[in-house]
């Protein structure tokens, strides 16, 4: 194993971990709960940490991305359904992440935030036709590293850190209304989709196929997933400590990407602040190419075309256009002034819903014998996949209810 390699991937799991939709789950969810959400992302890493481990096995050994599994493994009429939930979810979720960027860009700059979304989009789309797919990956999560300066102003302000550790044990705070129950719960299944989003595992196991993995590279798979995607959920934690700490007291409800970087700003001042929306502007870029190359990968999966950013955009044209196509729409979408936060709230429910569809034709084949030979899933692996599959289904069937009975989480 490449030391630098392993090193990068993890960094990269890392930077690339928290998209608008954590970002602004787990501020809101400290400013709203304190430490009692904590669990919910701990538990809910360990989900895409060991989701993640099967799709990169099975890009690795059997050559297989997760839409050729879906439409092998349900059919034809199955496989469309769960392309078309995958496609919106995404599509809502790349709008969601172009609109973040473009505000952060506004607060940046003072320039007008439909200005900005337009120029992210064009960068986006330079960024997928120059760079090969590894400096996609790299320069994106590398750079979405200064969002670890939230890590660092959580130590700045002395949190309590008996009750940070005591969050990490499954819990519902005492004392909260029927109300506020339902509404912790739709916090809850919100955190789930937001950490063990489809689209992670649509691009992570593509990118395998793009970097051309083998057997030889499964350590590097599963040092990735765990170590990367257990730092990235460390961040989260931080952010949502430090929301805890420094909102909850003032009773203010962090719904924008702006209002979560205070949280830096506090004890950090203005230099904190710049890097944290610098993190935050790289971590949601890097979400949005991700989301967007993982609708186009999806599609032509499906469909059997030509695909892959280790070719020229001009050697895979259907592929090239669909990913243009569908940064376009997103673009589209954010410009009819729909709330960026709104187009978060949607991306979550649409999220949870396609879950179960996803993961499902991933843990048959990872435990398929003739396509895994001796790299099948093992007797641990299965046992936690199953369980989260049946973690993940009640969810999506929670969500619907509880999106409506809490007005996506406002009331």
């Amino acid at each position: 194993m490449n030391p630098l390699e392993i090193t990068l991937g993890i960094l990269t799991a890392v930077g690339g971990f928290v998209d608008i939709s954590e970002l602004v789950f787990a501020a809101q969810a400290g400013s709203g709960y304190g430490y009692a959400l904590i669990w919910v992302f701990a538990f809910a890493t360990i989900g895409i940490m060991a989701m993640g481990e099967m799709s990169g096995r099975v890009a690795a050994v059997a050559k297989q991305p997760v839409f050729n599994l879906i439409r092998h493994r349900l059919g034809l009429k199955l496989g469309l359904v769960t392309l078309i939930a995958s496609l919106v979810s995404n599509l809502i979720t790349c709008a969601a992440e172009i609109g973040g960027a473009a505000i952060i860009l506004h607060l940046l700059t003072g320039a007008p935030v439909m200005l900005m979304a337009v120029m992210m989009m064009a960068v986006l789309i330079g960024t997928i036709w120059i760079l090969p797919f590894k400096w996609i990956e790299r320069s994106y999560g590398l750079l979405g590293l200064f969002m670890l300066v939230f890590a660092v102003a959580l130590i700045k302000i002395h949190p309590p850190w008996g009750a940070i550790a005591g969050g990490f044990v499954p819990q519902v705070p005492s004392g909260l209304s029927t109300t506020e129950l339902i509404r912790f719960a739709y916090f809850g299944v919100a955190i789930v989709s937001a950490v063990m989003f489809p689209y992670e595992v649509y691009f992570y196991s593509s990118g395998g196929i793009e970097e051309g993995w083998g057997v030889k590279d499964l350590p590097v798979n599963r040092l990735t997933c765990i170590v990367g995607f257990a730092l990235g959920s460390l961040l989260s934690i931080s952010i949502l400590s430090s929301s805890a700490q420094l909102f909850t007291p003032l009773l203010a409800d962090p719904q924008l990407p702006g209002t979560t970087a205070l949280e830096v700003e506090l004890p950090m001042g203005r230099a904190g602040l710049l890097l944290a929306l610098v993190g935050i502007l790289f971590a949601v870029a890097g979400a949005a190419i991700e989301t967007c190359l993982a609708n186009a990968y999806s599609v032509a999966q499906f469909f059997g075309w030509e695909w892959g950013r280790h070719k020229k955009p001009w050697e895979t044209p259907r592929f090239t256009l669909a990913w243009i196509a569908l940064f376009l729409a997103g673009l589209a979408i954010v410009l009819t002034g729909v709330d960026v936060m709104k187009l978060v709230e949607f991306a979550i429910l649409f999220s949870v819903l396609v879950l179960p569809l996803t993961y499902l034709p991933l843990l048959l084949l990872a435990s398929d014998r003739h396509f895994m030979r001796k790299h099948r899933n093992g007797t641990l692996a299965n046992s936690v996949g199953w369980i989260y599959f049946a973690v993940i289904v009640v969810a999506a069937l929670a969500a619907v209810p509880l999106f409506l009975l809490t007005s996506g989480g406002q009331t």
